[in-house]
């Protein structure tokens, strides 16, 4: 037993030996001279056991069986939340049924020393989120709050530019493009050159339109982000004042997208390029096979690196970053969380679009039935699309848009900050930026 001062255990009998470490020449007969740490020729007892040294008897607790003579147990600590003392059992231990060292615990109390620990405080709440790390049903909820409690002003932005961008569609797909295209490519009897000029002409409009839409896109996502950040801090914000904050980033952002499209464009390409020689030259069902092949591949890729991308447009839009650093930025927040942040992208791109359509379908069914050849010719492509047909179904897609751009671009954003809350402790700048009084503070900040 280890006999040095301050370190005895209280309790231990004495040893009636050398210890296991004692020289073996070593006198343990009766005229042993006594060590110079032991009382003289004093009798051992359990009481003469104890170092000079010892602490206060406030911090040690004295054994719990039948105190010795003439000698009191110290009282327990004082003090809220340190339980009470147990019984403990007969014959004395440092343990009892509260748990603990000691025998201090209390059962219900943080890690056995009392019950007065209920758990961390909640996190300030000052907008539509928890300043804290979101899951998936928090993210959801706080775009679709943001879509409630602003409505306003979120309807007011994604009306304005689903509208814009649906009138500059259908003049041009009635006025310019030439759908005549999509006939030949039905017709079986069409020849080589024809079936050539019709694909041309297709991948034209169908270019223009995108184009279209994607200059909408990209302004909605501009001024709904700048929406979203202030939602979060429980501050509303006016079309024009999100106009204002975002317009020195749109150009920026609208070059970004385009760069991930070219960059998505150019990996599918590079995947079916083997494929589309091998069938040019030699033709078979191998080259076929292997374009569909390099098709998938290349698909893949760009899955895994448009994901590694998707938060480059919060933060080019919020920390007023240029492309690259925008692009870096994303790589470096999504990094370790590459398949969480792909759930839930795909989960919220989901749920937009199934709800679109819920309303969507019904108007392109109904400018079918409008239009001259009826929903038969619409379903068998043979249909003219006529001006009846684009104003009708131009109103389907201008109501699926207004649901789609909040959605999309909300869960973008609050899946930026989560990250950034996670990484970089964004909350703690978020709730000094709110003004709100700590954990547990809720509401909008006073005279927002």
């Amino acid at each position: 037993m280890n006999d040095t001062p301050g370190w005895a255990s209280p309790g231990s009998a004495p040893s009636d030996g050398p210890g296991p470490g004692a020289p073996a020449d070593r006198p343990v007969g009766p005229d042993q001279p006594a060590p110079a740490d032991r009382p003289g020729a004093e009798p051992t007892s359990p009481g003469t056991k104890w170092s000079k040294e010892q602490p206060p008897p406030g911090q040690w607790s004295a054994p719990t069986g039948p105190a010795a003579p003439g000698r009191t147990p110290p009282p327990p600590p004082p003090g809220p939340g340190w339980g009470t003392p147990p019984t403990g059992p007969p014959g004395g231990g440092w343990g009892g049924p509260g748990g603990g060292y000691g025998g201090y615990g209390a059962p219900g109390g943080h890690g056995g020393w009392g019950g007065g620990w209920g758990g961390p405080p909640p996190a300030a709440k000052p907008g539509v989120i928890p300043l804290r790390p979101l899951g998936v049903g928090e993210i959801l909820d706080g775009a679709v709050s943001t879509m409630r409690t602003y409505w306003r002003t979120v309807l007011g932005i994604s009306l304005t530019v689903a509208v814009l961008t649906e009138v500059v569609v259908v003049l041009l797909r009635g006025l310019v493009l030439d759908d005549s295209g999509t006939a030949v490519l039905n017709d079986p009897d069409a020849t080589l050159s024809e079936l050539g000029d019709a694909l041309a002409d297709t991948t034209i409009s169908s270019g223009v339109v995108f184009l279209i839409s994607l200059i909408g896109t990209v302004l909605a996502t501009a001024l709904l982000t700048t929406v979203t950040s202030r939602a979060v801090l429980g501050r509303p914000v006016t079309t024009g004042e999100a106009w204002r904050d975002a317009r020195s980033q749109v150009l920026k952002l609208f070059g970004l997208i385009l760069l991930l499209l070219l960059i998505v464009a150019g990996l599918l390409t590079a995947g079916m390029t083997p494929g589309l020689i091998i069938t040019a030259t030699a033709g078979g069902e191998a080259g076929v096979a292997l374009s569909a092949l390099g098709f998938m591949a290349g698909g893949i890729v760009a899955i895994w690196l448009w994901v590694r991308f998707s938060l480059a447009s919060p933060a080019l839009m919020l920390e007023k970053q240029g492309i690259k650093k925008a692009m870096a930025r994303s790589v470096k927040l999504v990094r370790g969380s590459w398949w969480r942040i792909f759930g839930i992208q795909l989960l919220a791109t989901v749920i937009a679009n199934v709800v679109a359509s819920i309303v969507v379908i019904p108007f392109t069914f109904l400018a079918a039935a409008l239009g001259g050849d009826g929903i038969s010719g619409f379903l068998e492509g043979t249909g003219d699309l006529g001006w009846t047909f684009l104003l009708v179904s131009g109103i389907g897609s201008v109501i699926g848009s207004m649901i789609t751009f909040p959605i999309t671009a909300g869960v973008t954003v609050l899946l930026y900050i989560d990250q950034r809350i996670r990484r970089e402790a964004l909350d703690l700048e978020l709730t000094r930026a709110a003004g709100t009084r700590g954990p547990g503070a809720s509401g909008a900040v006073p005279g927002s």
